[in-house]
């Protein structure tokens, strides 16, 4: 068969290969391929141990480590996927590494055990006026 005129491979063709931020965003880790990009040229995303672009094309065993804010995992690819699917599907192009997935999980429960909140955003202005309050508050 081939591919089609579009340049997309036909479904009876198999991918063998994939562009990462492509694959990042149909695993699920990313909600867009443009977050997954700009994660990737942000050096929290790795390839076999190597700082990699977006455009880099991986494979079946590739090993990838991934950093979003303050969790990382470590995860080997089983499969490549053109399309988004339910995270049910999602979960099987990869598999974690099960220590880093336990590691991971201990310091989430701890977080949540103590209460501690990760700021999503940078404080804006009048986030920052009631930081200063509190600081003067509790400073003297």
């Amino acid at each position: 068969m081939g591919r089609a005129r579009s340049g997309v491979a036909t479904p009876s063709e198999p991918v063998s290969e994939q562009r990462l931020d492509k694959w990042l965003w149909a695993a699920r880790f990313f909600k867009t391929r443009a977050l997954a990009t700009e994660a990737i040229n942000g050096g929290k995303v790795h390839v076999n141990d190597e700082r990699v672009k977006p455009s880099r094309s991986i494979r079946v065993g590739d090993q990838l480590k991934i950093t979003r804010d303050i969790d990382t995992w470590l995860v080997t690819i089983l499969g490549l996927n053109e399309q988004r699917r339910p995270a049910k599907e999602a979960v099987l192009l990869y598999q974690e590494d099960e220590h880093q997935k336990a590691a991971r999980e201990e310091q989430q429960e701890m977080r949540r055990l103590h209460g501690v909140i990760m700021p999503k955003h940078k404080p804006d202005k009048h986030e920052r006026r009631q930081l200063e309050k509190f600081k003067e508050q509790w400073g003297e």
